[in-house]
């Protein structure tokens, strides 16, 4: 399977499920139109998506998200990108899905350290229904504890997102990764499709949508237009966006993939805040990468969430002081009201 950057990208269209139409008062946004916003002059389009940013957030405060591995490698699925896969070697080791003690011990630390989001991620393709009763007590577990609690599970078969929301889930993760026109070059183990099918049993157990992308992965800017195109464009907008930087690790197709200009990671995140203007936009993956200037401007650009802790999953992430110590230096505050907050205010 190829994973190199494509060719010259042909006409897209908005996947089938994700343009339904229009209902009163709800913007829609064609590829068209967000290309050209990511064509701006970059000082015009964080001027843009910082007068949106202002119109529906607290312009300086963050929402602080802490993702564990609940259940990690041994994944069937062949995602370029992900070190998790059975497809790569990268030294990942398949384990089993972690007892609810030692769930319930993260989600202390991480809502001692500040956080308000407790996001859980297992490595399946699609869980079975036995599964899903092993995470509802998690997720049961992280609801206890004070925290909003949020997974990430792979596909959902019918029935299996009214499991999670009866047992108190607030959000359930589910990417579109890229455009559907580069889809094929990243993953053959399922398609586009698939991915939609799951947000559409996720919405209609009324669990609230968690869903972004990965930038970086050699698509073009067109293409990362047609990428927020289809998340703006969803039946309903995602409460939260995480927009992704990739993370190259050896042993996966893309481990040698040329480094992306940070400029276009920032443009993607003021692209996001323009055309889903209420929703929580997540730098997530790839973050320490980015280092604290490029975050700086993907604040300015509308970002008003991050993962909080000194790992993602398998990957690395900044780790807590420093994170502390650069939202002082800015002046951004954790989520008003949340017990741990304190250290996160700016001194004097």
């Amino acid at each position: 399977m190829p994973l190199t950057a494509t060719t010259p990208p042909q006409p897209i269209t908005l996947h089938k499920r994700a343009a339904p139409a229009a209902t009163a008062g709800t913007e829609r946004w064609s590829v068209e139109q967000i290309e050209a916003l990511l064509n701006l002059p970059f000082t015009d389009l964080l001027w843009q998506a910082q007068k949106v940013h202002r119109a529906h957030h607290d312009a300086n405060e963050v929402e602080l998200a802490t993702l564990l591995s609940v259940k990690t490698g041994g994944c069937p699925e062949d995602c370029g990108y992900c070190p998790q896969s059975v497809h790569y070697d990268t030294g990942v080791k398949a384990e089993k899905l972690m007892e609810s003690g030692a769930v319930k011990q993260a989600a202390e630390a991480a809502r001692a350290a500040g956080a308000t989001r407790f996001c859980m991620g297992a490595a399946w393709r699609a869980p079975k229904d036995r599964d899903i009763d092993a995470v509802a007590e998690l997720v049961r577990t992280v609801k206890d504890v004070g925290l909003e609690a949020c997974v990430t599970l792979g596909m959902l078969a019918d029935g299996q997102a009214e499991k999670l929301k009866a047992a108190g889930l607030d959000y359930y993760n589910h990417n579109l990764d890229c455009a559907p026109d580069f889809y094929g070059e990243i993953i053959s183990t399922r398609d586009y499709q698939d991915r939609l099918d799951t947000l559409d049993r996720v919405r209609g157990a009324g669990v609230k949508v968690c869903s972004g992308g990965i930038v970086g992965m050699g698509e073009s800017r067109r293409q990362r237009a047609a990428l927020i195109a289809q998340l703006a464009n969803l039946p309903e907008v995602p409460d939260s966006v995480p927009i992704n930087h990739l993370v190259k690790v050896e042993g996966t197709p893309l481990a040698e993939q040329p480094d992306l200009d940070p400029f276009e990671f920032v443009r993607m995140i003021a692209a996001a805040r323009i055309t889903m203007p209420k929703s929580r936009v997540r730098l997530s993956a790839g973050r320490q990468q980015l280092g604290e200037a490029v975050q700086a401007l993907c604040f300015l650009a509308g970002a008003n969430s991050i993962f909080y802790g000194e790992k993602l999953l398998i990957t690395g992430n900044p780790e807590v002081a420093g994170d502390r110590a650069l939202f002082q230096r800015l002046g951004v505050k954790g989520r008003a009201g949340v017990p741990g907050m304190d250290a996160l205010l700016p001194a004097g």
